[in-house]
């Protein structure tokens, strides 16, 4: 595949994972990269049209739920002629490891990207043991 660049597509959840729709929309799975160096791990999510005022980030045991709620965006005027991002929501469910310090975890959101930044325990992080001679 040199040079060529993989097409991603936000793919709709046939139905609610958990809960109770408050609304008739769809609901998709954003798409989400995933990054770890020794201390944190992070993930990216795309959810167009979705600001700090209109996430939703839970954490319950083990499982981290994400939810974006959108607005019908329209432009006076304007008549909508070819459509890539359809309306709707966005929720995905991610299972967290023991590794995960839960109380360090930060989000943030910037021009529909969510960011999580999730630091990993002392307990699990890699570290040096010191040998003494006796």
């Amino acid at each position: 595949m040199s040079g060529a660049i993989a097409e991603r597509k936000k793919e709709e959840i046939s139905s609610p994972q958990t809960g109770e729709p408050v609304r008739n929309r769809r609901v998709f799975a954003p798409l989400a990269d995933i990054y770890e160096t020794k201390e944190r791990i992070f993930v990216l999510a795309d959810m167009p049209g979705v600001d700090d005022q209109s996430i939703d980030i839970t954490l319950e045991k083990n499982v981290l739920t994400l939810q974006g709620f959108t607005t019908p965006q329209t432009e006076e005027g304007l008549r909508l002629v070819h459509c890539e991002c359809p309306e709707g929501n966005y929720r995905r469910v991610f299972l967290l490891s023991e590794e995960i310090d839960r109380d360090g975890i930060e989000a943030t959101v910037k021009n529909g990207v969510l960011k999580l930044v999730l630091p990993k325990s002392q307990k699990s992080m890699a570290r040096k043991i010191t040998v003494k001679s006796e």
